[in-house]
């Protein structure tokens, strides 16, 4: 089987979810079967594995749409892309398209690092389904990372092509070992409404003796809102961590929070659990598919009940039976087993399409 995997969603620098979803695959992947990327950019090859790879035009360009036309002189039998958005037009062979979440159909505002006018198209593209099942039902077979978002896809009858989960994992860390337990609270994600990390701050000023570490990059304005609405609260913004910084205050923590209304999959859980953080998070579907038993589940309003779960890791022996947990189950995620599941259904279309079924 010639299979290609569209790398152009990497970010040069730091991976965003999609660039990491992407390099963590094809790392996989390329150990399992020959493969050829596909980027847009060289600087991309630095997150990549030593295989194959050929240039074609950016995601964005104005080419997308019959960017088939440049793939089809690869001669694959299957293309994977890590996005729903790759253009099918003209293609001569088989495509597995991705729909990691349907989050910003019901919240609808679009990342803050695009410009203008693609929020604009963002919004727009999300006040309907049509868009999306006119892409969807352009594959031949649709990858989702949770069996949460398989099951929104199916509610919303968003594709008639048989959908298959290909969860998301973390990297393995450097040095999976506790480090000196600290009272630090972790928070990873954005500052977007519906991530709701309000509910984490105001928890946060009834345990003065935490500490609440916003790893993420924050503007000036929900900084100094999120310090207005926590008086008291020990916040630590560290306004971007690197990894290394990420990793080693993860290590140490007594928990990894959050108070998200709504996720596709909640990688900083995996994260977390494998280096034996427990989980205190809030009551959401896919929160409970990741985290399984190695989580206390908290209603995302409930800032008393935050805290309490908080305070219940301040005995040793239930924080020892916490970690314990979480590293069990974080077991449960590997990039070795994503890449296993992707190249079967990959060489099933295969087969479908050389026995000429539909």
């Amino acid at each position: 089987m010639r299979l290609v995997v569209d790398c152009r969603y990497v970010t040069p620098g730091r991976h965003n979810g999609i660039s990491r979803y992407t390099a963590g695959l094809v790392h996989a992947l390329a150990d399992l079967h020959p493969l050829t990327m596909l980027i847009s950019d060289e600087r991309q090859l630095a997150h990549l594995p030593a295989a194959p790879w050929v240039r074609i035009s950016a995601p964005t360009s104005l080419r997308e749409p019959l960017v088939a036309r440049q793939v089809n002189r690869l001669a694959p039998d299957v293309v994977f892309s890590p996005m729903q958005t790759m253009g099918t037009w003209g293609r001569r062979y088989q495509v597995l398209l991705t729909l990691h979440d349907l989050i910003y159909y019901r919240h609808r505002t679009p990342p803050p690092e695009f410009a203008a006018p693609i929020r604009l198209l963002w919004r727009l593209y999300h006040l309907v389904w049509w868009p999306q099942r006119l892409l969807l039902n352009r594959a031949d077979a649709v990858v989702t990372v949770s069996e949460t978002s398989a099951a929104l896809i199916a509610t919303h009858r968003l594709t008639r092509r048989p959908v298959t989960v290909v969860p998301n994992a973390a990297d393995p860390p450097p040095d999976p070992r506790r480090l000196p337990r600290t009272r630090a609270l972790v928070y990873m994600g954005t500052f977007m409404p519906y991530k709701n990390v309000e509910t984490l701050v105001r928890a946060a000023a009834l345990l003065p003796d935490h500490e609440l570490h916003l790893m993420s990059r924050i503007d000036p304005a929900d900084r100094a809102r999120l310090t207005a609405l926590g008086p008291g609260a020990r916040l630590v913004f560290h306004d971007g961590a690197d990894d290394a910084t990420y990793r080693d205050v993860l290590r140490g923590a007594t928990a990894l929070v959050s108070a998200s209304r709504d996720e596709g999959f909640g990688l900083p859980l995996v994260e977390a659990m494998g280096v034996g953080t427990p989980l205190v998070v809030s009551d959401i579907p896919v929160f409970r598919e990741v985290g399984g038993h190695a989580a206390t589940y908290v209603d995302a309003d409930d800032v008393a009940g935050f805290v309490r779960a908080v305070r219940a890791l301040a005995d040793e022996t239930a924080f020892a039976k916490a970690s314990a947990a979480a590293r069990e189950r974080a077991e449960h995620y590997s990039w070795d087993s994503s890449a296993r599941i992707l190249l079967a259904l990959a060489e099933r279309v295969r087969r479908r399409a050389a026995a000429g079924s539909p």
